[in-house]
């Protein structure tokens, strides 16, 4: 199918972008840096320095060598990674505020508070902050204020579409279990979300929280006292980083899992619709540039997302003696054979 007709057929079935990026950047007054001049930058993540991570660093890194930034040539990068413990980022961020950055880059938004909390004074580029305005981090989109930046990560809206997904793939499913982070206040917002989405879908969902990565075996083996029919996940850091152990629980129990993010899916998930995340780290690079050479974070509008990505594993939907609409094939941008 050519790709304006996918296009138009994406809309149609309400998988469209659900975002349209945001205005151009505006002159505004500020630091002035020029590439050849070496600059320090920090990093702060609250998941883990595996290789999905290095592969979205990667894009941010090319996206600041188009920029006239090299690492190990006229920039250099700190990094710390909490490992799926919050808790660490208040100590993690006064580190690299120690190491007097330029500017520190955030993962998310839980990194980004903790770097603003710590470096007040330092601008703050957030990669993929979900609900930055419900969180607190900033005013407005237009108009972030508070010496932060960066780009938006999808909240309940997106959450509302895996449950559709999984509706038309599994008619027959009423009851979904759905795994999430209690200690991560942006997924308290999400679970109300979830809870609107499921009511009008005729779904019935069994919550099953986790503080912490050492909850997730425990919570998971419980679940099924509950005889959930699917399984539903948002990726965040703490959950993300135990995917492989929530995959094989699926698996086993001949659940479908349905996510936000696309490696779950490689890994043995039913199908994941989510933020293309390496257009974010990538575009992340222009942000940062933009203030090296003399933006003001707090007049650089908040970008939202504007390209998704929908992922379908066939063979674990042939396992579960699923059929995979062709509404949803004809749209997917990945489909593992």
């Amino acid at each position: 199918m050519p790709a304006d007709a996918k296009r138009r057929l994406r809309r149609a079935l309400g998988l469209s972008l659900l975002f349209a990026p945001a205005a151009l950047f505006l002159a505004s007054p500020g630091r002035s840096q020029a590439p050849g001049r070496a600059v320090r930058l920090g990093y702060l993540d609250s998941g883990w320095p595996g290789p999905e991570a290095q592969l979205l660093l990667d894009s941010f890194r090319r996206g600041l060598r188009d920029l006239g930034y090299k690492e190990g040539s006229n920039l250099s990068l700190e990094y710390r990674w909490a490992e799926g413990r919050y808790g660490r980022l208040p100590a993690l961020a006064r580190e690299l505020a120690e190491k007097k950055p330029d500017l520190i880059v955030a993962a998310e938004a839980q990194a980004a508070r903790a770097a603003r909390q710590a470096a007040p004074d330092l601008p703050i580029v957030v990669v993929a902050a979900a609900d930055p305005v419900g969180f607190g981090l900033i005013k407005s989109l237009a108009r972030p204020g508070r010496n932060l930046t960066g780009l938006a990560n999808v909240g309940p809206e997106l959450t509302a579409k895996h449950l559709e997904l999984l509706k038309e793939t599994a008619p027959a499913v009423t009851r979904v279990a759905v795994l999430w982070n209690a200690a991560n206040p942006i997924e308290v917002r999400l679970w109300r979300g979830r809870q609107t989405a499921a009511q009008a879908l005729g779904l019935e969902l069994i919550s099953i929280e986790v503080r912490s990565p050492e909850d997730i075996a425990r919570e998971l083996g419980s679940m099924l006292e509950q005889k959930p029919q699917a399984l539903h996940l948002y990726a965040e850091p703490v959950l993300h980083g135990r995917r492989n152990e929530i995959v094989a629980f699926a698996e086993k129990q001949r659940l479908p899992l349905v996510s936000d993010a696309a490696d779950v899916t490689v890994a043995g998930g039913l199908m994941s619709y989510g933020v293309y995340l390496p257009a974010l780290y990538h575009r992340a690079a222009r942000f940062v540039a933009r203030i090296l050479r003399g933006g003001n974070a707090s007049d650089l509008p908040v970008e939202q997302p504007s390209r998704f990505e929908l992922v379908v594993n066939l063979r674990t939907a042939r396992t579960l003696g699923l059929a995979i609409p062709p509404s949803i094939l004809v749209l997917a941008d990945r489909v593992i054979e």
